[in-house]
């Protein structure tokens, strides 16, 4: 296949997390994003940085800097292209169970994260009433719920 020029994104791969506490509360956040101009729940995410060892690595100093919680056994979950006609990176997920509180979390000045444990039932609703529209979020999540459907 020949490709004509094309513009292509490259970014550093993403990470995002799928935290679930000792009681099987599920740890989301909320923080405003700027191009909707909303505020919405998510799930603890970021970047992979240069220094970080893996992917797993960032995902767990992600969920620490922005929420406190660490801890638990930590498994990938999924790997998603955000979008493969013209970004080069992943998104990869990792499923987290028996997090706990460990610290306050250590946010960046430019951010105003809250953190909220929610029961399953509760992040099932706001996956059906839209209330997580972050698509590499909500992907992951239908995942968890169609292998975990107790």
């Amino acid at each position: 296949v020949v490709v004509p020029a094309w513009y292509i994104m490259e970014f550093p791969d993403w990470v995002n997390i799928i935290a679930i506490t000792k009681k099987g509360e599920f740890v989301l956040i909320s923080q405003y994003r700027h191009a909707l101009g909303e505020t919405h729940y998510e799930l603890c995410a970021g970047v992979v940085d240069k220094t970080d060892e893996s992917p797993m690595a960032a995902a767990q100093r992600e969920l620490m800097e922005e929420t406190g919680f660490g801890g638990g056994e930590w498994t990938p979950f999924m790997c998603l292209s955000p979008n493969p006609t013209n970004h080069t990176n992943h998104s990869h997920t990792f499923l987290a169970i028996g997090v706990e509180k460990m610290s306050d979390p250590h946010q960046e000045p430019s951010e105003d994260i809250r953190t909220y444990l929610c029961t399953k039932e509760e992040v099932y609703d706001l996956l059906k009433n839209d209330g997580i529209v972050q698509a590499l979020h909500a992907a992951p999540l239908w995942k968890y719920f169609a292998e975990h459907p107790e």
